[in-house]
């Protein structure tokens, strides 16, 4: 079945069921393809936030321009995997959990392995959250001297108003609103950096020597996991794909040129869309490394503790003078409240569907799903909220945690992938060969980097 160009899909719809009234050809020219993106964005307003803004400019305060190499790396990387992820959700129209689903070995009665390794993943990653909470509550801390406690909590409360009941349009909205903020802040930052007298490009050319640090690592393992598309961004963005409507469409699968062409357009759009979210949250990410490499680290000063956002607003009053201070609480908040706004939307989305996977209502409910959705946003803010108040104030080893566990998952998503690429894409969506390299390249450099890596780092924490 095909429809014209011109034709608009439904405003009530199930974006997890496919019908053919909602099928839509995809846009032709880079103006009308740029107003069907949106996926990235989302994504990139969930990325940039504890990673870059506390573990990214940690990273660089520790060990300097060294691992500026590894940074990129981690940006460009992990886009090839995110594009075929979401190539292969226009060609079977299924979720992220659906697809590695299939990966061979153990399994209980309705899920495998994988979504079991996945779930301990997003535990960890909701010490993330919970830095980001005590980040955010620093901020008004320093700005009203109101306890972070009660900041942590109202912040909860906010989360919560902003999440429950609200679908893919207020998170594209809001993402749109935060991906704004946070580039024009940061860049106007790394700017003055590059132009200031303490700046060198030769000092910025030796993080290309591809070393690694000698102190650092675990963080060094952590910025992997999470800078870039995370593990945790990886499944996400499936879901979000969905919810954008790029599988609905394409529509039902048919063997026939018209179901082709739509696919291999919206598959286009799809490629659009990632190519565009990883230039700005490489360039958002770069930036903040290199204002803790060459700000903090020149100093001696590393974030951590309660100490942590005194410390990060040097990165600001240092190149832009003490005013900045203001203008650093500002991109703090809009950085990391953003972030748990839209992680918690993603990992919500995906917990209801794990619940679908599990036989606890069918695909097409919509109605149960959105209700599982808004109980795990609740769930999910909840466990760091408590995670605040058990393990006190550690931000910055919080997001450590989070971000090791993200990196170990990353040879399995990668791993996954592949298989799925090879044994469920369709023939008719297959990638271009030199993609089809990358991702190799990609899930090869990813697993001999990330295994040998954090198993010397367990090993020096047992010892």
């Amino acid at each position: 079945m095909s429809t014209s160009a011109s034709h608009q899909p439904r405003t009530h719809f199930d974006p997890y069921h496919l019908d053919p009234r909602d099928i839509l050809e995809p846009p032709v020219g880079l103006r009308n393809i740029l107003r069907k993106i949106g996926p990235g964005i989302v994504l990139a307003a969930s990325i940039v936030g504890s990673g870059e803004l506390i573990a990214t400019t940690a990273l660089g305060a520790k060990v300097g321009y060294t691992m500026l190499w590894l940074v990129i790396v981690s940006c460009l990387i992990k886009a090839v995997v995110q594009a075929f992820l979401g190539r292969y959700v226009i060609a079977r129209a299924e979720t992220g959990l659906d697809a590695v689903n299939h990966v061979p070995g153990p399994r209980g009665k309705h899920i495998n392995w994988v979504i079991v390794a996945w779930g301990a993943m997003v535990f960890m990653t909701l010490f993330q959250i919970c830095a980001m909470f005590i980040g955010v509550s620093q901020v008004m801390f320093q700005v009203t001297t109101i306890p972070v406690w009660v900041w942590v909590l109202v912040f909860w409360a906010l989360t919560l108003v902003l999440l429950l009941g609200g679908g893919y349009e207020r998170m594209e909205r809001l993402a749109m609103v935060k991906v704004g903020l946070f580039t024009l802040i940061t860049l106007l930052a790394a700017i003055l950096l590059i132009g200031s007298p303490s700046f060198s490009v030769s000092d910025m050319a030796s993080g290309f020597t591809f070393q690694l640090p000698q102190e650092g690592m675990a963080i060094a393992i952590a910025v992997f996991g999470i800078t870039g598309v995370g593990a945790t961004e990886l499944y996400v963005y499936t879901y979000w794909c969905v919810e954008k409507g790029y599988a609905r469409y394409t529509g039902p699968y048919e063997n026939s040129e018209a179901w082709r062409r739509r696919a291999r357009g919206w598959a286009h759009v799809m490629n659009v869309d990632v190519v565009f979210s990883m230039v700005i949250y490489t360039v958002a990410t770069v930036a903040f490394y290199l204002l803790g490499a060459g700000i903090l680290h020149s100093t001696g000063q590393v974030p951590k503790g309660a100490d942590m956002i005194p410390v990060l607003s040097n990165i600001y009053t240092q190149t832009l003078g003490g005013w900045a201070k203001y203008l650093f609480y500002v991109g703090a908040i809009v950085i990391l409240f953003g972030t748990i706004v839209a992680a918690t939307a993603g990992h919500s989305r995906m917990c209801a569907d794990l619940m679908r996977v599990m036989g606890k209502f069918p695909r097409e409910d919509m109605r149960t799903r959105h209700r599982w959705r808004d109980i795990f946003v609740v769930v999910l803010t909840v466990i760091p909220v408590i995670m605040f108040w058990v393990f006190g104030q550690a931000p910055v080893a919080m997001v450590t945690w989070g971000g090791m566990a993200q990196a170990a998952m990353l040879p399995i998503i990668s791993c996954a992938t592949l298989y799925l690429y090879y044994k469920h894409m369709r023939q008719s969506l297959q990638a271009p060969g030199i993609m089809v390299a990358l991702l190799w390249i990609a899930a090869i450099f990813i697993i001999f980097f990330v295994i040998p890596s954090l198993a010397r780092e367990l090993q020096k924490m047992f010892a």
